[in-house]
């Protein structure tokens, strides 16, 4: 087995050469000229003073968490996975990012003088990049730990510092994001739409370029981190609990997790290589197959490689389980931000914002059903198969085709940038029309994204919590968590208000960084002589420093609980305790993230649908009444909601980290 395991950092390091090739044949298209390629280096530039900014602040903050653990009986070897984990996830979410900031106006470019197909192409290539990255990194970094120890289960514990530091980054990027792009949405659309009248991504509004370096930032940089920590975090939780077994199967069952994310990263390339043969068709169809392709070539070969490793056929339907499971969460998502709820809630619009913000939030509580209890069949289904292994190895099955579903939901921000730069550029109606049939296309693949980042966090906070369990066990023979305990009810209540005060946190995060942002649009117009004539520029440079301040100033608090709550609760209240806090916190997140994820993802939807055409169309009450509703569901489906799965994830793998020092 031993001389195996290199392949996995030799596979990720192939990975990164074919990104790379991507993005070569990315940078090749024409970038445009004049006002185009201006625009396109303001988005490109905002985006990397962010990233600069955020990352200097994570790095004094990972800094402090690594002496800690260094210092602490954990010692040296977690102390560098943690490092590892840390240095990977954020590497992932610049590169990607980068990537993404190139493609935006290349893919305005060749809507405007290739048409859809070329546009597609290229759109796809810079969420390519960033999917690739995401898997490839972590094959590199987990795999290059596991290589480096050796796959001994005596030192596999110093492994789970690599989840720390994925986690650590992934809820500063997503939470610090989140806060910037939609305070940048909210002011713009609010002082723009509403109160000035002019459309969506005018070059006169001071904040449309802040809000198109937010789409980088929190919908590509964020959301790559966020996929990077579950999907590392799942394969954790597996080598986690293998490495507790007796069975003579033992250290193929540690090292199958990375076995299996090797052949999703080949298999993601080959889902790739289909949407790009597919492009000169419909944008969804394209997107759907190479979507569907990539999980049906990963279990076929799953099957063949576990039969070789001589693991049992129950573990391959726990993994079965996991990919099917993840794509009926993902198709359940896309109907409730895209099929009839949609229509629904438009048609309250023309009663006002109140129906409006009704049916939306029925919608969202509606929508939480259905996903759940397909968690719940995995959960039991991968549970009966292959005991508590079987759910961690479920998560795997999801998340290893990482590549492509990380590269179709990338793909939607790049589609919605290259539609501002049109706008902003004065491309004309034919350009824009190619991009915002990209830009729909891309709103609901970003929607089945979340949905499946929600599963995928669920499933790999549930095996984390597993191992956490076993690993205790290990130590301490009899200890359980019985529901009838007090001290693990303590527990299950103190986490299950922790998702809420986060919630809490975020959105009020948003919203006083888009109240600074709306004053100073408002400042701008009414100060800047001509601007809304069109015969004056905006100050962009000033909105973009308004929410990069406002994001980094209010990102610190999320994540000082996150981290902080598990040490608390499971050295002041013990180790029962802390088991109970994970299980209520657990519960909360899912159910959050899904409702707060699918009712903003609706109220989007319910605005384009309007916007089209329908129910009285751009400038009507109804408009109106629905662009309010889509505000609100801003920070619901790009804030709050996608730091509940971060939050679970990391108490979860904190949790595991402190485990035997309980």
């Amino acid at each position: 087995m031993n001389e195996y395991l290199i392949l996995p950092p030799i596979l990720g390091v192939l990975g990164l050469l074919i990104a790379f090739v991507i993005y070569h044949i990315m940078t090749r298209h024409d970038h445009g000229e004049g006002i185009v390629l201006k625009i396109a280096e303001q988005i490109h530039l905002g985006a990397m003073v962010f990233m600069h900014r955020e990352y200097k602040m994570l790095g004094a903050f990972a800094a402090v968490l690594l002496i800690g653990i260094y210092v602490s009986p954990l010692g040296a070897s977690t102390a560098l996975a943690f490092a590892v984990g840390a240095i990977s996830s954020a590497t992932a979410g610049y590169l990607g990012m980068f990537a993404a900031t190139k493609a935006n106006v290349r893919t305005a470019v060749a809507a405007h003088n290739h048409g859809e197909a070329q546009a597609l192409s290229i759109a796809f290539y810079g969420g390519s990049v960033m999917g690739l990255c995401v898997a490839s990194l972590g094959l590199i970094g987990l795999g290059g730990l596991y290589w480096y120890f050796g796959g001994d289960s005596q030192s596999m514990h110093s492994i789970h510092g690599f989840g720390m530091g994925a986690s650590t980054v992934a809820l500063f990027s997503r939470v610090g994001g989140g806060i910037f792009t939609k305070s940048a949405d909210v002011g713009a659309d609010l002082v723009g739409k509403i109160e000035a009248g002019i459309p969506e991504d005018d070059p006169r509004n001071p904040g449309v370029i802040a809000d198109n370096v937010g789409d980088n930032v929190g919908d590509i940089a964020g959301m790559g981190s966020d996929i990077f920590e579950s999907y590392c975090g799942s394969m954790i939780a597996c080598i986690a609990i293998a490495s507790t077994m007796t069975i003579a199967t033992r250290e193929g069952m540690m090292f199958l997790p990375l076995a299996l994310a090797s052949i999703g990263l080949l298999s993601s390339v080959c889902g790739i290589i289909f949407v790009r043969m597919r492009s000169s068709a419909a944008p969804e169809a394209a997107l759907r197959a190479g979507t569907l392709l990539a999980p049906v070539v990963f279990v076929a070969i799953a099957y063949f490689m576990m039969q070789s490793m001589g693991l049992e056929r129950n573990v391959w339907w726990s993994v079965v389980c996991g990919a099917v499971g993840g794509v009926f969460i993902g198709l359940i998502t896309e109907y409730y931000t895209g099929g009839a709820p949609v229509k629904k809630i438009a048609k309250s619009g023309e009663t006002g914002p109140a129906t409006v913000m009704i049916t939306g939030l029925a919608v969202g509580m509606q929508s939480v059903v259905l996903p759940v209890l397909f968690l719940a069949g995995i959960i039991w289904v991968s549970t009966e198969l292959s005991g508590l292994y079987g759910v961690g190895i479920a998560a795997v099955g999801m998340l290893s085709t990482v590549g492509i579903t990380m590269a179709i939901d990338a793909y939607g921000p790049v589609a919605d940038n290259a539609g501002g730069i049109a706008e902003m550029a004065g491309m004309g109606e034919e350009t824009r029309k190619i991009t915002d049939g990209l830009d729909e296309v891309g709103n609901t693949t970003a929607a089945i994204g979340k949905g499946f980042a929600i599963g995928a966090a669920a499933l790999a906070a549930l095996a984390i919590i597993a191992a956490y369990v076993e690993t205790v066990q290990s130590h301490h023979g009899s200890f359980s968590l019985e529901i009838t305990d007090p001290v693990v009810l303590v527990g299950m209540f103190i986490g299950g208000t922790i998702p809420f005060l986060i919630a809490s946190i975020t959105m009020t995060a948003v919203g006083e960084a888009a109240f600074e942002m709306i004053n100073e649009i408002r400042r701008q117009f009414r100060e800047i002589p001509g601007l809304l004539e069109g015969t004056a520029e905006p100050d962009t440079a000033r909105c973009v420093d308004i929410a990069t301040t406002a994001a980094l100033r209010r990102m610190i608090l999320p994540g000082v609980i996150a981290v902080g709550a598990p040490v608390v609760v499971g050295f002041g209240l013990g180790a029962a305790s802390l088991g109970g806090m994970l299980a209520g916190a657990l519960l909360a997140c899912v159910l959050m993230a899904l409702m707060m994820a699918n009712a903003g993802g609706a109220w989007d939807n319910a605005k384009k649908y309007v916007e089209k055409g329908n129910l009285g169309g751009k400038g009507s009450d109804t408009h109106t009444a629905v662009v309010v509703g889509d505000t609100v569901g801003d920070p619901f489906k790009d804030t709050s909601g996608p730091s509940m799965n971060i939050l679970i994830n990391v108490m979860a793998i904190v949790s595991l980290v402190i485990a035997p020092l309980l």
